[in-house]
């Protein structure tokens, strides 16, 4: 008798595999991108230091020995000592006091944290207007297209600095003493954005301009999808790449402007100083023979710059083709 069959009961129907959690992390790793950064090491101790630069702002709070931003905890007393490993220094302040008794080591991660915070929401604002702006310069041309680009190019005529000032001088004779540090700290952002959204305009207008012809595009539209889809969907990931460049370049340049305008006296008050209202304060007492005052705020701002600066150039350099 021959051997009885013995039915298989289970499921041959194999399950589709999932994508691992860690993919996108080991795509990153091995990417251009990621390897061209690992052979920089001057770009590695910019990235390094940057980072470094955001951690102090965002934990200034745990690792001062004061709040410069608070008058209780200022004492005239303590006012103008040297930094600590001098004759003249005093415990607990590692880098001095200034005129009013603040700690210039907490003043400078507080300072930190005006000065990135100014920086990073001025960007994003520019890169948001001038993102918008030339999407639709570049999708709807015509008239709308000539409008924008003939602001854009009469604006590329003034300086950054100037239509800060102007802005900035704007809002203060309407508002007068009626902004308060918050007001003045959003009037120091919006006079940063307006000031560098051109950029962003100009370099994503090309790309909508040569990628509206294409394919792609002609069959979103075939398809019935909307104009703003197709812009925000399709077209402008083909633009993140020269965006992100000018981002990172435009923060070092949004930092200076708001640092430049705070020195003038324009920016934020005295009791709620930035990198730039500090380097302004210590000015007044270098040739006092204070020269802490203004030296470390100085070279922290000019760290800074250099950081993002130099991961600006490594960006653009990567992402090039032409040098790939």
């Amino acid at each position: 008798m021959s051997d009885a069959v013995v039915p298989d009961h289970t499921d041959q129907t194999a399950s589709p595999a999932r994508p691992s959690s860690s993919g996108w992390f080991r795509r990153a790793i091995d990417s251009d991108l990621f390897y061209s950064f690992r052979r920089s090491k001057l770009t590695m101790l910019a990235a390094a230091l940057t980072l470094l630069f955001f951690l102090l702002a965002i934990f200034a709070p745990l690792l001062s020995v004061q709040n410069p931003f608070d008058p209780a905890q200022l004492q005239l007393a303590n006012s103008r000592y040297a930094p600590l490993w001098t004759a003249d220094g005093q415990s607990p302040f590692l880098l001095g006091t200034d005129e009013q008794g603040r700690d210039v080591l907490s003043a400078i991660l507080y300072g930190l944290r005006i000065s990135l915070t100014v920086g990073v929401l001025g960007v994003l604002f520019s890169g948001v207007l001038g993102i918008a702006l030339g999407l639709i310069a570049g999708y709807v041309g015509g008239a709308v297209d000539a409008l924008i680009m003939r602001i854009a190019d009469v604006q590329l005529t003034f300086p950054a600095i100037l239509i800060a000032l102007l802005v900035n001088g704007v809002a203060l004779s309407v508002f007068g003493n009626r902004m308060d540090a918050m007001s003045m700290l959003g009037v120091l952002v919006l006079a940063i954005g307006l000031s560098f959204w051109v950029q962003y305009a100009r370099t994503v207008r090309g790309t909508v301009l040569v990628e509206k012809n294409k394919d792609y595009v002609a069959a979103a539209q075939l398809i019935g999808l909307p104009a703003p889809v197709i812009m925000l969907r399709h077209v402008l990931p083909n633009a993140m790449g020269p965006v992100l460049i000018i981002a990172t370049i435009n923060l070092a340049l949004a930092i200076i402007t708001e640092a430049t305008l705070s020195f003038l006296g324009v920016g934020l008050p005295d009791t709620m100083p930035s990198l730039g209202t500090l380097i302004r304060i210590g000015n007044n007492y270098l040739f006092a023979g204070e020269w802490w005052i203004v030296a470390f705020p100085g070279i922290a701002l000019a760290a800074l710059i250099l950081s993002i600066n130099l991961l600006g150039d490594w960006l653009r350099d990567a992402l090039n083709p032409k040098l790939r």
